[in-house]
């Protein structure tokens, strides 16, 4: 069982702290949800956890499986078994999608100690993903991310989460800019993966894609801590009411 566990986090970018004494477990076999207002936190959090350059640790700590992996590089952090879903993938033109995925594959093979994949048993993976998550096969002749839609790359990075199966997912917005079939296939494709073996975190201020992955845990960043926690029935609360009258909590509270 994997666990992801964030103690008492502080977290500055440039002269200013976002982050401001976090603490978050997330664990294998559950998807928790982080949302709240724009601003709040909740994308340099998810930088954070994979250790992002730009973003300094001042305080806290971040531990898989009881392991401190506050200073770790992010290829580190990746080959033992963290996997990141960005806002906004970035195109790698020269570099096609079969290409990428096969050297992701193998490094992670590396890791475990075992010999690289044979092109026969890599295109069966990846043919098995693609229809998983409904990514045409001709895309894997194209260049990464080069010419694709909002919603073509956010099928790529479940692609990617399908293919290397990870122990901890964090998924930063993935539901962003995506029309309602888009985000119904990215939807379709968590809920695919979702299972004993994967714990995902799903930063969203949005509640639509909460109605299609039903989360286990929702907890809500404010002003860089979180300040409440609950299951489903908080992301019903937070759509009905909006984030006013958490605002209005804090305040009351300080």
């Amino acid at each position: 069982m994997a666990q992801l566990e964030i103690r008492n986090l502080y977290v500055t970018a440039g002269d200013r702290e976002i982050l401001k004494g976090l603490d978050l477990t997330v664990e294998s076999g559950r998807v928790h949800a982080m949302m709240g207002p724009n601003g709040s936190g909740k994308s340099t959090l998810a930088n954070a956890i994979m250790g992002h350059p730009n973003f300094d640790v001042t305080e806290g700590e971040i531990l898989l499986d009881g392991q401190d992996i506050t200073e770790a590089e992010p290829d580190e952090r990746a080959r033992m078994g963290l996997f990141m879903a960005f806002q906004y993938p970035v195109a790698i033109p020269g570099v096609t999608v079969t290409k990428y995925l096969r050297t992701v594959l193998n490094a992670h093979r590396e890791e475990a100690g075992e010999d690289p994949v044979s092109l026969k048993d890599f295109r069966k993976q990846v043919e098995e993903a693609m229809d998983l998550v409904e990514v045409p096969r001709e895309f894997a002749s194209r260049y990464l991310n080069e010419g694709f839609s909002g919603g073509e790359k956010k099928r790529m990075e479940i692609l990617q989460l399908a293919l290397q199966t990870p122990r901890i997912a964090v998924l930063d917005e993935t539901d962003s800019g995506l029309d309602i079939d888009a985000l119904r296939t990215v939807a379709k494709g968590v809920n695919s993966l979702r299972g004993p073996e994967l714990g995902v975190l799903i930063i969203t201020h949005y509640r639509r894609i909460l109605h299609l992955v039903e989360p286990d845990a929702v907890h809500v960043l404010y002003d860089g801590r979180i300040v409440k926690e609950g299951g489903p029935e908080l992301v019903e609360l937070l759509e009905e009411r909006g984030y006013g009258w958490i605002r209005e909590e804090v305040e009351a509270a300080a």
